[in-house]
C-alpha cells in the first residue's frame, strides 16, 4: 500500500481552468500593448492549478498568489516552483489585496481570479474538520494560525446566534430545531467533532427532507465554515478592492458556489457597470461613467463534461468585468 499523498497536480483539479484564462487573456494583451508586464493576482490560490496555468501559457506573466492556508500556500508553492522567478506568493485573506499590491510596490494589476470555492485540500485533509461525511476535530478554519474553530461557535454561541447563522448562512429551514439540539447537547458535553455534531443534526432534521435536499448537515456545515472564516463579509471587501486594482482594459473572473456568494459579487458589478450620474443630471461627466463592462450574459455554468470529470464544480457560477475607464489617480 503506498501511503505517500498524490501529487499536488493530482489532488486539484481547477474549476472551468480553460474559460477562466481565455477571460483573462485580453487584459494581458492589453498590457502588453501599452508596453507593460502583464500581471495577474489570483486571490485564492489554493493548491495552484489555475496559476499554473497562467504561468504556462503567459511567459511573460508575472503571478501574485494570495491565500489564508499556510499548508496550500506551502503546496502551491512546491507546485509553481518552476516560475518562482514569475511569482510572489503571500499570506493574507484576499480582501487585503490593496495592502498585498502596495507591499510589493504594484500600482494595478491586469488579471484577477478568485476562486471562492472550498479547496480539494480543506475538503480532503480530514483533521480541517470541513466535511460531514467523516470524523474529524470541529475546526473549519482556513487559516489554522488564527480565530475561531467550529467547536467554537457551537459550544459557545447562544441558541438564538446558532438560529440566525444556521437559517441566513447555511439557508436550512430547520435552523431552529438544529439550533435546540446543539445547546442541549452541549449542555452534557461539550462538541469535539463533526461526527458528534453530524449525529444530533440527523436526530432532528426529517428523513425526508435529506432525500430531497442532500445531506442532513449540508447546509448547517456550510453555514458553519462561513461564520468561522467570514466569508462573507471578507467577500463584500473583497470584490470591490478588486475593481480599485484592475488597470484599463483589465479583467476580474470570480467563481462563486452558492447564492449568498454570488449575490454579492453580482451587485458589485452591477453597480460599477452604471452610470453613477444623479438622474435628470444634463451631462455625464467622466467620473460618473461605468467603470466596468459585463463580459458574461448572467452566470456561466461547467458543462456536462467538467462535472463527470470533476464533481465539485458543479455548483460554480462564473461572472466577468473588464475595466473600461481608467483608474483615478491614487
Amino acid at each position: 500500500m503506498n501511503d505517500q499523498p498524490k501529487p499536488t497536480s493530482e489532488r486539484h483539479v481547477p474549476v472551468l481552468r480553460d474559460r477562466c484564462i481565455n477571460l483573462l487573456a485580453p487584459g494581458f494583451e492589453a498590457a502588453r500593448l501599452r508596453g507593460e508586464t502583464p500581471v495577474a493576482v489570483d486571490a485564492t490560490l489554493g493548491m495552484g492549478g489555475h496559476s499554473e496555468a497562467m504561468l504556462k501559457r503567459f511567459p511573460d506573466l508575472h503571478l501574485i498568489g494570495i491565500d489564508r492556508d499556510e499548508e496550500a500556500l506551502a503546496l502551491a508553492g512546491e507546485r509553481l516552483e518552476p516560475f518562482s522567478s514569475r511569482t510572489d506568493l503571500v499570506h493574507a485573506v484576499y480582501d487585503e489585496i490593496g495592502d498585498v499590491l502596495a507591499d510589493l510596490g504594484v500600482r494595478e494589476v491586469h488579471g484577477i481570479l478568485m476562486d471562492l470555492g472550498v479547496s480539494s485540500l480543506q475538503l480532503d485533509e480530514r483533521e480541517r474538520g470541513f466535511a460531514y461525511s467523516f470524523d474529524a476535530p470541529l475546526d473549519m478554519r482556513m487559516d489554522t494560525s488564527r480565530g475561531q474553530t467550529a467547536a467554537d461557535v457551537v459550544n459557545n454561541y447562544s441558541e438564538d446566534e446558532l438560529v440566525r447563522i444556521i437559517r441566513k448562512w447555511g439557508e436550512e429551514k430547520f435552523a431552529g430545531r438544529i439550533a435546540n439540539r446543539i445547546v442541549a447537547t452541549r449542555a452534557v458535553k461539550p462538541f469535539t467533532t463533526t461526527g458528534e455534531l453530524v449525529e444530533q443534526i440527523r436526530a432532528v432534521v426529517p428523513a425526508a427532507a435529506a432525500k430531497s435536499g442532500g445531506h442532513p448537515a449540508k447546509r448547517t456545515f456550510q453555514a458553519l465554515r462561513i461564520e468561522v472564516n467570514e466569508e462573507l463579509d471578507v467577500l463584500e471587501r473583497a470584490v470591490p478592492a478588486a475593481v480599485d486594482a484592475i488597470a484599463l482594459a483589465g479583467r476580474i473572473v470570480v467563481m462563486s458556489y452558492h447564492s449568498l456568494e454570488d449575490k454579492i459579487v453580482k451587485s458589485v458589478f452591477q453597480a460599477r457597470s452604471k452610470s453613477s450620474a444623479p438622474l435628470g443630471f444634463p451631462v455625464e461627466l467622466e467620473e460618473h461613467k461605468a467603470e466596468l463592462k459585463t463580459l458574461t450574459k448572467g452566470t456561466e455554468v461547467p458543462t456536462a463534461v467538467e462535472i463527470a470529470e470533476n464533481p465539485r464544480a458543479a455548483s460554480a457560477r462564473l461572472r466577468a468585468v473588464e475595466r473600461i475607464r481608467a483608474r483615478r489617480a491614487a
